[in-house]
């Protein structure tokens, strides 16, 4: 990397120092990005067109999966938080998630000759354990690797830039990911739909994509470092205590508005990308066109990068939210003017209004929402510690991936089951199905309506988040002096703004306790203006994963 490129996204030191270690850490995300974007996709036309099942079994199963999934987020947030090795609290179950993740993604693109029409109890017990097999690695990985990112880059701009380059490899495995089942799908599949003929090219999809994902997952547990956790305290652990932990998490003002801001935001995306290829397939009757549009999506979701990036960095974390949002809004409200293309009509006026809306403007604008809500989660881990005392990455990390996924299963299950009761007929075999009135009602409901309500919603939260980086930057200053004298004395103005972050009055919290009142401990900062004791601490931390080396 150039050191023009480098002054220009706002990357300081050298290649070894600091862009290679956020590599080695990203590595993982070919995994994260590339396994839910084509389930996400396909998964559910996967259960009902090729294998056979019922829609509303189908999205049953999506629901399931994540209620589990809600079970075993938690639970890991708090072993990787009571985790104590020299290598590092998190690292060691990337290893472990490896195994299940090869067989889960397997076992979800392959049924071994069930069928779901003329087996359904079967095939619903079969998929609904291949994918909380899956749901469990997932959150092998998701929940460490989001943990450790506070700990890899305590600075604010630091985190967004680790939080760029994961974008990056987002795209590393959604696009090759894609292409793979593209390729697949051409050679063994058929361009009018997918059906029971369709199931070689997502045998071969899983195959190949279980032992990329695996690749990528190892590569980050190879290379990626991390400070031992030996000599960190652990607090005795029984049921009371497990509940207060998260509980303790929503008392944080801080999260409360993060959580409803990105719970709304994932509700609008769940149902949009639940609904999507029923959009296509059955409202507009161009499935054939689907790679087209999903195409046309990625590309103009990368191109909202560099807008949301240079306006982190300039503006604070929430400003790309606030700029693109709208644009998602008046994506999805394009769809409502979608309407049916009969055999021989004319694809021209419902091909420009897909495409501009479903695969222009709203994924430009939703990723503004997404880079925020990856963006602000790291930081977090600083307020809970101003609060509690404690560092508590896995318990809030949990929540990223919690959200997402609990969230877009129980969205996914709510698609299902109201295009199920408005009537749609799904099972295309390559034939023009026509659709009633009120199906086709149920379809713009579920991708254009309701997802809009819910980005709305999810616009207007985002404007009560109120944490800048100097907020951040101080905070992390007084936890520090806090640490190392046992006392810090704020100003009344950085009192306010803990204050403001927190929810609670200053006394309340581990950071405002002291154990000597006597002792005045201010926040001092060199001819620079940077915190004296943030230099001694980033000094402390370099030495720590130096020597993990």
């Amino acid at each position: 990397m150039g050191e023009k490129i480098k002054q220009a996204i706002g990357i300081e030191g050298t290649f070894k120092e600091t862009v290679w270690p956020m590599i080695q850490y990203c590595f993982a995300n070919i995994f994260m990005g590339g396994g839910g974007y084509i389930i996400s996709m396909y998964f559910t036309i996967f259960l009902t067109n090729v294998v056979g099942m019922e829609l509303r079994y189908a999205t049953f199963i999506m629901m399931i999966a994540t209620v589990w999934d809600g079970v075993n987020d938690p639970i890991m947030g708090l072993i990787t938080d009571r985790t104590r090795s020299k290598y590092g609290r998190h690292r060691r179950y990337l290893l472990l998630s490896i195994p299940p993740l090869i067989v889960s993604y397997i076992m979800l693109w392959n049924s071994f000759g069930i069928d779901g029409k003329e087996h359904p109890t079967i095939a619903v017990c079969y998929y609904a354990f291949a994918y909380i097999l899956y749901k469990t690695a997932y959150t092998m990985v998701d929940v460490p690797h989001t943990a450790m990112l506070p700990t890899l880059a305590p600075e604010y701009n630091k985190r967004t830039q680790y939080t760029s380059v994961s974008y990056i490899f987002n795209s590393v495995g959604m696009v090759p990911s894609y292409i793979i089942l593209l390729i697949f799908l051409s050679i063994f599949g058929s361009s009018d739909g997918l059906s029971k003929t369709s199931k070689m090219p997502f045998l071969l999809t899983g195959i190949v994509l279980a032992i990329v994902y695996a690749c990528s997952i190892f590569a980050t547990f190879k290379t990626c470092k991390e400070p031992s956790s030996l000599d960190e305290e652990l607090p005795p652990l029984d049921i009371k205590f497990a509940i207060n932990e998260y509980i303790q998490v929503f008392r944080n003002k801080s999260f409360r508005d993060y959580f409803a801001m990105s719970f709304f935001w994932q509700m609008a995306r769940s149902f949009f990308s639940t609904t999507n290829v029923y959009y296509i397939t059955y409202l507009a009757n161009l499935y054939k066109y689907y790679p087209t549009f999903n195409a046309f999506a990625g590309v103009f979701e990368t191109l909202a990068f560099p807008l949301n990036y240079a306006l982190t960095i300039k503006k604070g974390k929430s400003k790309c939210g606030a700029v693109v949002t709208p644009f998602m809004i008046i994506g999805l409200l394009i769809a409502l003017f979608v309407k049916p293309v009969t055999p021989g009509g004319s694809v021209t006026l419902t091909l420009v209004l897909m495409i501009l809306g479903g695969a222009v403007l709203y994924p430009f604008g939703m990723s503004g929402l997404g880079f925020v809500s990856n963006n602000v989660l790291p930081d977090l881990t600083d307020v809970d510690e101003l609060i509690t005392g404690r560092r508590r990455e896995g318990v809030i990390g949990t929540f990223n991936t919690m959200v997402k996924q609990v969230t877009g299963g129980i969205m996914t299950f709510l698609v299902g089951t109201l295009l199920n009761a408005f009537g749609l007929v799904t099972g295309n075999e390559g034939v023009y199905i026509e659709q009633t009135e009120t199906a086709l009602w149920g379809i713009r409901i579920c991708v254009s309506i309701l997802p809009a309500i819910s980005a709305i919603i999810a616009y207007l939260l985002l404007k009560r988040f109120k944490m800048t980086k100097d907020d951040h930057t101080m905070i992390r200053a007084a936890i520090a002096t806090k640490h190392k004298y046992g006392t810090v004395t704020l100003s009344e103005y950085e009192r306010e703004r803990c204050e403001l972050l927190s929810g609670y009055k200053l006394e309340k919290t581990w950071l405002g306790t002291y154990e000597s009142e006597a002792e005045i401990h201010t926040l001092d900062k060199d001819e620079n203006g940077n915190y004296l004791i943030l230099i001694e601490q980033e000094a402390k931390l370099k030495k720590q994963l130096a020597e993990a080396e």
